[in-house]
């Protein structure tokens, strides 16, 4: 699997902290240089990741203050491999639950004839 680049794993961790709630919508995000020293980027990554977060709608610059959250992120669908793997544990899930419903049955069988 490819690593992804540095912006795209600022732009996720700060995409993260807007989740969580460190970030609110409104809240200013932090400057370019404070990006830079907190995730010893340069500035072109710093601003890549802050551009990112605008391409994707949950940042807007406002020019002279800085950028802000103007929304959260909205949650990523499931993959078609993580849906197909759940509806495989479903299908498990009953299968056990039918094999152990006709289990007990035949325990409870068992239990009858030893008691006669």
């Amino acid at each position: 699997m490819a690593r992804r680049p540095k912006y795209q794993q600022i732009a996720d961790d700060l995409r993260g902290k807007i989740l969580d709630g460190t970030y609110a919508v409104g809240d200013l995000l932090p400057s370019t240089s404070a990006l830079m020293s907190t995730y010893e980027v340069s500035v072109t990554v710093a601003r890549a990741a802050i551009k990112q977060l605008q391409s994707d709608g949950l940042a807007e610059g406002q020019p002279g203050k800085g950028v802000y959250v103007s929304r959260e992120p909205q949650p990523a669908s499931p993959s078609a491999e993580f849906v197909e793997i759940s509806e495989r544990i479903d299908e498990l899930r009953e299968a056990l639950d039918s094999a152990m419903a006709r289990l007990d049955a035949r325990v409870t069988e068992l239990e009858k004839t030893i008691r006669r």
